[in-house]
């Protein structure tokens, strides 16, 4: 509840509110209306106040890195999809290889045909 946090905090529940208003906190709330903060909701705090009373970063700004970091979040979790669908689009791919080859791009010998050497003349010197 609001109280319990504003006190854990060592904030003012008017703080608590302030950040719901401006979409920083998104507690969830009960039928009477009554907010609840989740243990995600209490870590997204703490990093809200380090930023504010450590920093020294104002609203806006805080508002701006917490886009930035979920943003951040997001493209991570993408590129983890992405790493795991090449991951398994290799393994499928190495098990169709034959056997034994180990190759990643099949190998095949070359086809320029090569001159023979031809053997260099003496060379005549004078006495």
């Amino acid at each position: 509840m609001i109280s319990a946090v504003a006190e854990m905090y060592e904030i003012h529940p008017q703080t608590l509110r302030l950040y719901e208003r401006e979409g920083l906190l998104k507690p969830s709330r009960t039928e009477g209306n009554t907010r609840l903060y989740t243990d995600e909701d209490l870590e997204r705090l703490e990093f809200i106040l380090n930023l504010a009373r450590d920093l020294g970063v104002n609203i806006a700004g805080i508002a701006i890195i917490l886009q930035m970091r979920e943003r951040m979040e997001e493209m991570n979790r993408q590129m983890q999809g992405f790493v795991e669908y090449v991951r398994t689009e290799m393994l499928a791919h190495f098990q169709q290889v034959a056997p034994g080859s180990g190759a990643i791009v099949p190998m095949r010998k070359p086809t320029v045909a090569t001159k023979p050497a031809v053997a260099a003349k003496p060379v005549a010197r004078k006495p």
